[in-house]
């Protein structure tokens, strides 16, 4: 073991040269060589028992004087008393490799890792590596060369950061200009991971890099990671996060119906679910699509999961939108079921019994479950029948015959009587035949279940001029995605007055058999509050919805700008020329860390490219991509700097897509991350990537410098 400890202090003294705080070699592949380079520093009187402690360190170190840090020092005795039971035997595996990065608390992606194990035993060909391997491993992952060149831009000795060196670097470079003593402390003390730096109010490279990977240095803005808007206006002025055909997780037609499609949108922050009611066997109602092969679960069961989880992930109000299809007999049921199961979760009466001139806050229906559906008669009504048994009572709505709200059937209603020729097609579909005298429905709705209908009663939309001059405020519409996308395109300021009173909720087209999704995008633009998607289909659309409901907190609320909510308001995407104060955005794509390896490669290889896009009104839809870096998964690096206008960046978001050039012709998906243009974060910023299902790929990440103004 003499030459074994010898090796730790001439390690030290090159990691000293190199400012590597890191790891020593605890093995010696000959003992001959470090006794040679023993002699030659003059030490080898205080090996002869074999081993030395730390004080003894120091005072060699003295002895050959030689300048150190009693800190720097202890860290590597530290570090190699971590790691010492591991390499007993002198050498470890790719497992135990694994396992010792835990241990260091050094996130790492297992293929990435392997392949660089894989490179260093073979060039040993043999199947471990030693200790000096490991450093080596070590470096690799955690001493970036960014990092390490903006670290020591801020510390003069290019060692350790001190309290005021991390103030500054915090004001010019991070933009947070309220930094002080109290916030380099507090970061110093989180991120820090040596006991002596922390006494001594200063950060090490270890600490700086721990600190430039985690959340407090992420892309998104910390004071955008809670509920911060105002939660006390109307529901119809929020942007509420809204599912469409909630019970499904696969295809609209012979895919299964499942109670996890509920807890998991719940778990989201979703903040309106679908349920589509049928009537059952033994006077017991269903969830399914109706008339396909998708399977059937209890209406029961999803009631009982949607009380478990309802506010799980937030404490602001959930819309349970009822397609109902069931017989009164079954809707009294379904009433039974609300009430019994939901308890006092559920909202069955006005605040204060009072029919309302605007609708209620967010705030002031905190923890309440709602009911969507339509509702014989009016909320006056409802409040008089209060503690009444209206049990085998029944009301009936007259409606033309058109397919339900909730189907294709609804996008062959023309935009208005005067304005929509009949012969023009619809997407996809044929000429419908010209229209008829309508023929009229009657729907049988139990009283039970229409009076637990409140705020949100189901509305069939005629026109924009018929909602204004009848619609109350407690009515809401819902549109299918065509119709809508041409009031968009066509009417989009009759579509925002509409939208500044009235909640309206879009669906999918009947014809996504395939549970795809449409761009939400175009309907947010326009106001729109329940923009519903299918929640189980990844993919873009799914992208937007998770990275726009990522700010205020991730409640599944987000305040719509003021221009949206004015009633005089005279804002139109499609000409939004000095209506709103423009940004411009600087983005620096510097690196990419630990990036997914391509499916086509069998090590770790891929050659990344990034894609970075923006969403919103038609004037701010861009994209830009940067050059691509071949076979570079691991650590790749750009230095590039792009630029952005955004005309209305109260509306627009910004997706990060890191894909794989597999050729020419196309590239395949490695990771993204959306988020709000109002929610980056200045300075140096870390990106998480997560994959086509929304999952965290960590660590992988992209490293950036962002300026705005």
């Amino acid at each position: 073991m003499v030459t074994g400890q010898l090796e730790m202090v001439t390690e030290y003294l090159e990691m000293v040269a190199v400012c590597d705080l890191t790891a020593a070699s605890e093995q010696s592949p000959s003992g001959a060589s470090h006794e040679g380079r023993a002699g030659s520093w003059g030490a080898g009187n205080e090996f002869r028992s074999g081993k030395i402690n730390l004080d003894s360190t120091m005072k060699l170190l003295d002895k050959l004087q030689i300048p150190f840090d009693y800190v720097h020092v202890k860290h590597i005795f530290k570090f190699l008393s971590i790691i010492q039971n591991e390499f007993r035997s002198g050498k470890i595996n790719l497992d135990s490799t694994m396992k010792l990065l835990d241990k260091l608390q050094i996130p790492f992606d297992y293929v990435h890792v392997k392949h660089i194990f894989k490179k260093t035993v073979d060039k040993r060909k043999a199947p471990t590596i030693n200790i000096e391997d490991f450093r080596a491993i070590y470096r690799t992952l955690v001493h970036r060369p960014e990092f390490h060149e903006l670290f020591c831009t801020y510390a003069p000795n290019k060692k350790v950061l001190a309290d005021t060196e991390l103030i500054a670097f915090l004001k010019k470079e991070q933009f947070e200009t309220e930094a002080n003593e109290t916030t380099a402390l507090e970061i110093i003390s989180k991120y820090e991971p040596i006991e002596e730096m922390r006494k001594r109010r200063e950060m090490s490279f270890e600490g700086f890099v721990r600190y430039l990977n985690s959340e407090d240095c992420s892309i998104f803005r910390k004071d955008h990671k809670i509920v911060y808007q105002d939660m006390n206006r109307p529901l119809c002025d929020y942007f509420i996060s809204s599912s469409h055909n909630t019970y499904l997780i696969s295809d609209q037609l012979i895919g299964p119906s499942h109670l996890w499609g509920y807890a998991s949108a719940l778990l989201k922050g979703c903040r309106c679910l679908e349920i589509d009611c049928w009537d059952g066997s033994h006077n017991d109602p269903v969830v399914y699509h109706g008339h396909t092969l998708t399977s059937k679960i209890s209406f029961s069961s999803v009631i009982q999961v949607i009380e478990k989880y309802a506010f799980a992930a937030s404490e602001y109000p959930v819309v349970l939108s009822l397609e109902n299809h069931c017989s009164p007999k079954q809707q009294e049921v379904m009433a039974d079921y609300l009430e019994n199961i939901l308890g006092s979760k559920l909202l069955s009466s006005a605040i204060n019994d009072e029919v309302p001139t605007e609708l209620p806050s967010p705030e002031a229906l905190k923890f309440k479950i709602l009911i969507k559906n339509k509702k014989v008669g009016t909320l006056e009504e409802t409040i008089l029948r209060k503690g009444q048994d209206s049990h085998g009572e029944t009301g009936e709505i007259i409606e033309e015959v058109h397919a339900s709200d909730e189907e294709e059937g609804d996008e062959r209603t023309p935009l208005s009587p005067t304005t929509e020729s009949p012969k023009r097609k619809c997407e996809s579909e044929s000429t419908p035949p010209p229209r008829k005298k309508p023929k009229m429905k009657k729907i049988k709705i139990a009283i039970e279940l229409s009076d637990l209908v409140i705020y949100t009663k189901s509305q069939k939309f005629e026109s924009f001029e018929q909602s204004r001059e009848s619609q109350k405020c407690y009515e809401n519409n819902s549109i299918g995605e065509t119709r809508a996308r041409k009031f968009a395109k066509h009417s989009a300021q009759e579509f925002i007055a509409h939208t500044a009173r009235f909640i309206t909720r879009i669906y999918p087209k009947g014809t996504r058999t395939n549970s795809s999704n449409y761009n939400p995008q175009e309907f947010w633009n326009v106001g729109c509050q329940m923009v519903a998607l299918n929640f189980q289909t990844p993919g873009v659309p799914m992208e937007l919805q998770n990275g726009k409901f990522l700010d205020n907190g991730g409640c599944g609320y987000i305040l719509k700008p003021e221009f949206l909510r004015n009633l005089s308001s005279t804002f139109n995407p499609h000409k939004v020329t000095g209506e709103g104060t423009p940004v411009a955005l600087s983005i620096r794509l510097i690196s990419g860390y630990q990036l997914p390896r391509s499916n086509l490669s069998k090590s770790n290889k891929a050659d990344p490219l990034v894609h970075i896009e923006i969403y919103g009104v038609p004037e701010d839809q861009t994209k830009k991509q940067s050059s691509v870096v071949k076979g570079n998964a691991l650590n790749p690096r750009w230095n590039e700097t792009f630029t952005f206008t955004v005309q209305v960046p109260e509306l627009a978001l910004i997706r990060f897509n890191v894909e794989d050039q597999v050729s020419l012709a196309g590239n395949e998906f490695l990771g993204q991350y959306t988020l709000p243009v109002q929610s980056l974060s200045k300075g140096y910023r870390n990106i998480p990537l997560y994959s086509k299902a929304g999952d965290s790929l960590d660590p992988a990440s992209l490293f950036v410098n962002i300026w705005y103004y």
